[in-house]
């Protein structure tokens, strides 16, 4: 494909506003909920609209992945965006909190097309030599958007409206939507495939399925409950027929074979291991500072700026070298700054300086940013055009769901350590100070570690609390170094594939059925 020099530019732009809306979606609606709630009513509904989102962004990931391999990448792309935009727009009006979780599920629907199908246009429309440098870019966004979505939420709810947390969208995605539509013009020319009908309703299934088992209990249900139970149970049977029925299909929506090529099987696990950890880096980073400094809930979006800063950085190292070295040696350099930072942030306390932990998240998110941009591309590693969608796509499905998973198992874990340790600190206590512990909530810290509310609390209460959600945090990052271990495993399982820059290099085929 032949593009102009301007034409690649506008086509980059439209990408990366693209990006950025979804990537942010998922975190921008965290900070106003409270607020959404004290306007819309329905507490006892309010998770269905983070759970809409991700259930039916991540549903459709490997589906559009495979149908822009079989009937190109701008209609999907195009269809995602303009699905994206109608939903936001929807949101941004809804007047209950179940109309909004119907619109957060249209817009779920249209954001899993967004992302996957962006990474593959790119290395569809650049020579390998320049990939690099603009997967890092992409990647970039990706983590920015990620951290930024918490604080640009608390502070579009809190200056203007929470309305507009979704209209925001709007003119951004109307820039975006004219961009591709006029620039991007890809070939014509697609592989016949028959569609695998038969596969995609089993995945969609076991996903929905498992997702909302992963959001829903130990908080609408407990994990034990007949509805729990029942979706897991869903998620395995679906998940069984969906993996017979891949193994027959004549053009599946996942190819098995690729997992049998060392480097994408690795490229893979380690995305689902990085988003398990790192989503707990995003949410729990700022309850320390909130909770254990004392900071409002927007110095504690601020507080992850160097983070952010530390990912752009990373995320653009990675793309720089990747066409100097291996894949596998960049990624160590990963995975030693990761678990480094990780181990750090596990070091904190209630005296630990804020300039020290500044220093630990650019630490953590230097060796975080590798993976937005090594991992997309070690996937489509010598990969014909009409494998790379269902290829990317398979790698952002794996990084959502192990960032559900994760923040499933890290959340229990802190929940339960935190109970645990607060229950000591107050053991034999009567009065004041075991009617004020009792108030503590996790589901949502900023109520009651609003500068406001702390001030209220006893010095000799407020220590007590401090130091048990100090630890029981600190406590959850040490454990995370436990995936970022076998992160390291599989890092050296990638073997020496890197980024070819010869024009010899034109992909592989399957093997032969």
């Amino acid at each position: 494909m032949v593009l102009q020099e301007k034409n690649i530019k506008f086509i980059v732009a439209g990408l990366l506003l693209s990006i950025l809306m979804a990537a942010m979606d998922n975190t921008i609606v965290a900070t106003a909920m409270g607020t959404i709630v004290s306007d819309l009513g329905g507490f006892d509904k309010f998770v269905w609209v983070t759970s809409a989102y991700m259930v039916t962004t991540m549903a459709g990931m490997p589906i559009f992945g495979k149908l822009s391999d079989m009937y190109g990448r701008k209609r999907f792309f195009v269809f995602g965006l303009v699905v994206f935009l109608i939903g936001s727009a929807l949101c941004g009006i809804a007047q209950s909190m179940v109309q909004l979780s119907i619109y957060r599920a249209i817009q779920g629907i249209g954001g899993g097309a967004l992302m996957p199908i962006a990474f593959t246009i790119i290395f569809d429309i650049f020579p390998p030599e320049k990939r690099g440098k603009m997967t890092g870019l992409l990647g970039a966004v990706f983590g920015v958007s990620s951290v930024m979505g918490p604080l640009l939420g608390a502070y579009i709810t809190e200056y203007i409206s929470w309305h507009w947390i979704f209209y925001v969208n709007v003119p951004l995605g109307a820039v975006a939507l004219f961009l591709i539509l006029r620039y991007y013009q890809e070939s014509p020319q697609h592989n016949e495939q028959k569609i695998d009908w038969w596969g995609a309703v089993t995945l969609v299934i076991a996903v929905v399925s498992l997702m909302f088992a992963l959001e829903l209990g130990g908080k609408q249900f407990a994990w034990d409950s007949f509805q729990i139970i029942g979706l897991f149970t869903s998620f395995g049977l679906f998940f069984i027929a969906f993996f017979f029925v891949e193994r027959n299909a004549k053009d599946p929506i996942i190819p098995f074979w690729l997992f049998k090529k060392r480097l994408f099987a690795s490229s893979q696990i380690l995305a689902f291991l990085y988003g398990a950890t790192f989503i707990i880096l995003t949410v729990y980073i700022p309850i320390f500072v909130q909770a254990v400094y004392g900071g409002s809930a927007t110095n504690a979006g601020f507080i992850l700026t160097p983070m952010m800063l530390g990912s752009v950085a990373g995320s653009g190292a990675g793309g720089t070298f990747q066409t100097k070295t291996s894949f596998r040696n960049l990624m160590i350099v990963s995975v030693v700054s990761y678990f480094l930072g990780m181990y750090l942030l596990g070091t904190l306390t209630p005296d630990t300086s804020r300039t020290l932990l500044t220093v630990y998240m650019v630490i953590v998110g230097f060796g975080m940013g590798f993976s937005f941009s090594l991992l997309p591309t070690a996937s489509l590693h010598n990969l014909e055009p009409q494998y790379r969608g269902t290829a990317n796509s398979t790698n952002s499905f794996l990084r959502s769901f192990g960032m559900t998973l994760g923040i499933t198992i890290f959340g229990t874990i802190q929940n339960n350590m935190f109970t645990e340790k607060l229950t000591e600190a107050f053991k034999g206590m009567s009065g004041p100070g075991g009617q004020e512990s009792s108030m503590i909530n996790m589901e949502d810290p900023q109520q009651l570690f609003h500068p406001e509310e702390r001030a209220k609390i006893p010095d000799f209460i407020l220590d007590k609390i401090v130091d048990a959600i100090s630890d029981s945090i600190t406590a959850t990052f040490l454990i995370a170094l436990v995936p970022i271990v076998l992160a390291a495993v599989f890092v050296l399982l990638m073997g020496n594939g890197r980024v070819e820059t010869t024009k010899s290099s034109n992909g592989v085929s399957p093997p032969s059925r």
